[in-house]
């Protein structure tokens, strides 16, 4: 008797333009660095992380306090889309989107794959504890904000 092969994860058969809602969503590792106010050098265009947050994160979960509504109460706050994945080049190293256009796997701390949400935290990789939120930050002083992930040094 042979046992059933074992399905592949969606992740590795489908393209993120056919992926389901849910599919898309489950994507997300919730380490909340997009939600990061970022600053671009306009000469070069490099792009900047701060460690100043949205004002709708929640610093302990690293989730958006009112994701269906985000885009109308935050109007800057940008969605993510399959076509935007490869434009928006300032998406973290470590983004599940961002790693599959590029054709990489999933982190093995990625939820999908120890099967617990809370593994992005326990890696390092969320802005969990170490995030200011922006109505304590003057525009003017964001510059002093500036940081660095591990895996971009």
């Amino acid at each position: 008797m042979t046992m059933p092969k074992e399905q592949p994860p969606f992740w590795e058969t489908t393209s993120l333009e056919a992926m389901t809602h849910s599919q898309w969503e489950s994507l997300c590792d919730g380490c909340g660095r997009c939600c990061l106010h970022k600053l671009e050098d306009e000469e070069t265009g490099e792009v900047f992380y701060t460690d100043v947050a949205c004002r709708l994160i929640d610093i302990g979960t690293c989730r958006c306090k009112d994701y269906a509504e985000r885009t109308r109460q935050v109007p800057a706050c940008l969605a993510l889309t399959p076509a935007k994945v490869i434009a928006w080049h300032w998406l973290p190293e470590t983004c599940a989107y961002r790693r599959l256009a590029e054709g990489k796997g999933l982190e093995d701390w990625h939820p999908l794959i120890s099967g617990d949400p809370r593994s992005v935290h326990r890696a390092g990789k969320s802005i969990q504890g170490q995030v200011v939120c922006e109505g304590k930050v003057t525009a003017d002083r964001m510059v002093a904000h500036i940081i660095y992930f591990d895996e971009e040094q």
